[in-house]
Parts: structure tokens; C-alpha cells; sequence
């Protein structure tokens, strides 16, 4: 069957925001005498959880520790730290490739719309897409839904679609929806174990989109 669709995650797939998220939360550890061990934030990166699992285990590691008063603060720095962050590379040559061959495209992110559409806005890429599902109004991921409601929302089956994503936990929804997955990991998960994907690719630009395309 003929490709109609692509669906992409947001963070850490269209742009490295993870690496800018994670630079942040190492800094609200350190100022506070201790370290963020990385297994912890794998364990939650591209879920809905992150947020409430950090501040969890900074309040574990450093009793009587004021979470609601650093959260506006975190918030902040990790905006400074994006504000000059462009698309990954490749990207924007995926989705143009992608509107000259007539194909649907969405975005399914497990952050919430509140983070996602700006983000889209500010990267120059929020017109390509015709679908922005977010995780305020979905099941996040590793659950399905959000690949389910952006097959709803681009008209087409599962088997028509490609989704592209750069964490395990996304790779497991987008399959359980029944999607080909592509993962293109980041320098923050390319360690991680992409077994459950069809396709690994190292970055955007390895591989033009023409090539995973099934005609």
C-alpha cells in the first residue's frame, strides 16, 4: 500500500528540545548538592511523566526541598535555553518532500499543547502540519491513543502511515498502534534500545524520505 501519511513526535524528533530539558533539570539537581542519574530520566523521557518524576526524586534526595516554588524558575531556564533551537536537521526537508507528494502529516507528542504549538510556531514548521495531537487530551505514551487519534484525524489506516520518533517509549505506542516506525534517536537517546523499530536511522539526512517511502 501506498504511504498517505506521516506522523512525527515532537520532542527530541522535530527538534533536540530533550537535550535543552535535561541540561535543565541536571542544573536544578546540581544546585541543590546532588546528581540527576541518567537511568532516571530515561526511564521517563518522551512520556507524559517527566515534570512530576523529577520533582519526585529531587524531593527523595533532598528532604524539605520547596518543588512548587522551583517550578516557575525551571520553566524559565529551559525556555532560555531553546530559544535559539532550529528544527533537527533534515527536518524541514522531510515535511516539504512530504507536502510535494500530497501526504497527510501530524505531530503526537505526549507534552501538552500549551508546549508543543508554540514550539511549532516558533520553529517555522507549525503550517505544514494538519493534525497537532498532545498528551493534555490524550493518553500519553507508551499508550497507542495519541498515533490513534492522528490516523482519525489524517483520514487513513495504520498500515498507510510511517511515524517517526526518538524514544523507545514512542516507538512502543506508535507500533502498538500499528504504524512502520522510524526512529531517529538524539544525541540524548541514542544509546537506548530501538529494537522494536522498523528503521534505525542515525539522523534525518542519512536517508531522504523518497527512500522510505512505499509506492
Amino acid at each position: 500500500m501506498p504511504t498517505r501519511a506521516l506522523v512525527f513526535d515532537f520532542d527530541g524528533t522535530l527538534a533536540d528540545t530533550e537535550s535543552a530539558v535535561l541540561r535543565s533539570w541536571q542544573q536544578v539537581f546540581e544546585e541543590h548538592g546532588v546528581e540527576l542519574p541518567l537511568e532516571a530520566w530515561y526511564a521517563v523521557i518522551g512520556t507524559q511523566h517527566t515534570t512530576p518524576a523529577m520533582f519526585a526524586l529531587l524531593a527523595e534526595r533532598v528532604p524539605g526541598v520547596d518543588t512548587e516554588a522551583l517550578r516557575p524558575k525551571t520553566r524559565a531556564h529551559v525556555l532560555r535555553l531553546l530559544e535559539d533551537l532550529g528544527p533537527r536537521e533534515g527536518v524541514r526537508e522531510y515535511l516539504e518532500t512530504a507536502k510535494e507528494q500530497g501526504l497527510g502529516l501530524a505531530v503526537a507528542s505526549s507534552s501538552s499543547g500549551a508546549w508543543v504549538n508554540p514550539h511549532l510556531e516558533r520553529l517555522g514548521i507549525a503550517g505544514y502540519f494538519d493534525a497537532v495531537l498532545t498528551g493534555d487530551r490524550h493518553k500519553a505514551k507508551p499508550d497507542p491513543d495519541l498515533y490513534l487519534a492522528a490516523l482519525d484525524a489524517l483520514g487513513c489506516e495504520a498500515r498507510d502511515a510511517i511515524a517517526f520518533e526518538d524514544t523507545p517509549h514512542g516507538v512502543t505506542a506508535a507500533k502498538a498502534a500499528g504504524l512502520t516506525c522510524v526512529a531517529v534517536p538524539n544525541a540524548i537517546t541514542e544509546s537506548l534500545d530501538f529494537g522494536q523499530a522498523d528503521i534505525v536511522l542515525p539522523a534525518f539526512t542519512a536517508k531522504p524520505l523518497e527512500a522510505l517511502l512505499t509506492h
